[in-house]
């Protein structure tokens, strides 16, 4: 089978290495483009509530501490990409903003995904607890061909 654009999850951890080594590997096979990407979740604020700590400033001082670990995360996993994807001519990165599950969702059945490649652990090193169940949603929601890594 061959493609033309494969996608992958990167997330600059260990977890999602083995995804990013296997779409490279299949990008170089079948000479296509390769596509990366990073989500930075921006749910947090739902997530944890306005009431989260009586003391002031201390829910914003944690939300903008998320922001910086996940600004940072995406440096690295856009970091991990390019140095997995040298060589590639077609190698694109992007960072998404917004909830990970739904944005996953949707690179799972957009037209120009002809395989979304992803560890089943992505985005967990700062995500939210709810990402736990991610594939499992993925492989039920998913309308492209995908791949899913432990």
């Amino acid at each position: 089978m061959g493609f033309s654009n494969i996608v992958v999850a990167v997330d600059g951890s260990e977890a999602s290495q083995e995804a990013l080594n296997h779409a490279v590997e299949l990008a170089r096979q079948s000479k296509s483009a390769l596509t990366g990407f990073f989500i930075i979740d921006g749910g947090w604020p739902n997530f944890i509530g306005n009431d989260w700590q009586s003391a002031k400033g201390a829910r914003q001082g944690f939300l903008d501490y998320i922001r910086e670990e996940q600004e940072q995360q995406a440096e690295a996993a856009r970091q991990q990409f390019e140095a997995a994807a040298e060589g590639i001519a077609e190698s694109r990165f992007s960072i998404l903003a917004g909830d990970p599950t739904e944005l996953m969702i949707s690179k799972a059945n957009a037209v120009d995904t002809d395989l979304l490649i992803v560890g089943q652990r992505i985005f967990q090193v700062s995500g939210r607890p709810s990402l736990r169940s991610l594939s499992k949603r993925l492989a039920a929601k998913a309308t492209r061909p995908l791949m899913l890594f432990p």
